[in-house]
């Protein structure tokens, strides 16, 4: 498999950033909806769905066409305050008119066994990717991820067993070195697997982690190792102070 190299592209102030993001979610959004009448996005938790109101204000977005799936999700009742769905739903699905039903949560029923629980959620994805054996993994259309400050992405963690995982579709963690301890992610294979995969990263705290990331991937941390295999593409959407160490190329936006 040839893995896409990324492509970075840096803007001036975090709100060039956020409308930039916009745009290249809307066209994502078009593309997938021409090829097969559905757009599947999946989502990140932190800094992500607040940088996603933006589209709020796009004309053309087909909110009843997305199927809205997560990157990563803690082991929490929806509306506990470390849950990325009620997140999402706070920053992000409170100002759009996605249908209900076409997020795709965990089941709160199943928090006290970490494996249901990841077993129903790979189940909801066999449900909208087709069987399991007919694809060996899901094509996401667009994939959208954040970094924590040791490089760590969805709830996949720096020397971390997971990061090894070739089968599962979905996996849990019991152990996350960042609290809440108990989450479910997406494994590599699905991330790169994507149409699209986009990291957002703001603000000079992320100015050392980028840096390892973009000019050390041989440090193999979680997030150097989401290089979506051709024809996927990997997009990084950074502001100039994150990336401003960096000495990896910039490529100019475009659409």
């Amino acid at each position: 498999m040839v893995a896409s190299a990324p492509i970075v592209c840096s803007f001036a102030t975090p709100s060039d950033l956020t409308d930039a993001l916009a745009d290249f979610v809307v066209k994502a959004q078009k593309d997938a909806i021409e090829k097969k009448g559905r757009f599947t996005i999946a989502l990140s938790g932190g800094s992500l769905p607040k940088q996603l109101s933006a589209l709020a204000k796009r004309s053309g977005v087909k909110w009843d066409k997305w199927q809205v799936f997560y990157a990563d999700e803690r082991a929490v009742p929806l509306d506990d305050p470390d849950s990325n769905h009620l997140l999402c739903t706070n920053e992000f699905y409170s100002k759009v008119p996605i249908p209900k039903e076409n997020i795709h949560t965990l089941d709160p029923s199943l928090l006290n066994d970490l494996e249901e629980l990841s077993d129903a959620y790979e189940k909801e994805l066999i449900h909208e990717f087709a069987q399991k054996d007919s694809a060996r993994f899901p094509v996401f259309d667009l994939i959208l991820l954040g970094m924590g400050p040791d490089g760590h992405t969805a709830s996949l963690f720096p020397g971390h067993e997971l990061l090894s995982e070739e089968d599962r579709w979905v996996a849990y963690v019991e152990d996350s070195p960042k609290p809440p301890p108990k989450r479910i992610t997406l494994t590599f294979p699905v991330i790169n697997h994507a149409a699209r995969v986009a990291f957002v990263a703001a603000g000079e705290s992320k100015q050392d982690i980028l840096k390892t990331v973009l000019d050390k991937p041989e440090e193999g941390l979680p997030a150097s190792r989401v290089r979506p295999a051709s024809p996927g593409q990997l997009y990084w959407f950074v502001d100039d102070a994150a990336v401003a160490k960096v000495e990896y190329p910039r490529t100019p936006f475009k659409l």
